[in-house]
């Protein structure tokens, strides 16, 4: 088995879905030991984010590419090889402001792509990405799992949709929310931790 682990907070090793992917990765390996783990430190190593030079390398054939233009789609290609390799991917997802980071909208922006990770038919839009379970990692300084400010959250509605749409539909969700409210804070990651340890893997 490979899993993709995908690392989109800046705080790094202090984030909280840092941490709750962290477990995630452990409870693979325990279930999976032969698993091997490729680490994408997105905000790192950010995927930069779509120009016109990108968008026109997209659509030109590899045998027509400039320079300039071969150049720009190395980083999607690399993306989307890694995606295609993996059986599993963890993705860790911090809300900022309501979403998703910005460094983990621009490999999303990099691995969807016409004709490669999804298809147009007469039947409708065809993902090609198939056979893979993806876990999503999400923290919050509030509770958007449930409650009065469940609408404001666009992490798992956007990234259920946009992995849906390139052929990744079966997706487990796991969340540490709370964390900036007093009666939370301090059970929300142990909480957290504990759905992933008796989860099923």
């Amino acid at each position: 088995m490979k899993i993709l682990h995908l690392i989109s907070s800046s705080r790094g090793s202090e984030s909280f879905s840092n941490k709750l992917g962290n477990s995630i990765i452990e409870k693979l390996l325990a279930q999976y030991p032969e698993a091997t783990v490729r680490d994408h430190h997105l905000a790192k190593s950010p995927f930069p984010h779509l120009e016109e030079v990108h968008l026109t390398s997209f659509f030109t054939p590899e045998e027509h590419r400039s320079p300039e233009q071969l150049e720009a789609v190395r980083h999607s290609d690399e993306a989307i090889a890694e995606l295609l390799e993996a059986d599993r991917i963890v993705i860790e997802v911090p809300m900022y402001n309501f979403s998703i980071p910005s460094t983990l909208k621009a490999w999303i922006d990099h691995i969807t792509r016409a004709g490669i990770t999804f298809t147009y038919s007469d039947s409708g839009v065809e993902g090609l990405v198939k056979n893979k379970k993806a876990y999503l990692a999400i923290s919050s300084g509030g509770i958007y799992s449930e409650g009065v400010m469940k609408d404001a959250d666009f992490t798992e509605k956007y990234l259920r949709f946009i992995l849906g749409f390139i052929g990744i539909t079966d997706i487990e969700v796991f969340r540490v929310e709370g964390l900036n409210m007093q009666q939370f804070k301090d059970h929300a990651l142990p909480k957290a931790q504990k759905m992933v340890e008796e989860f099923a893997f």
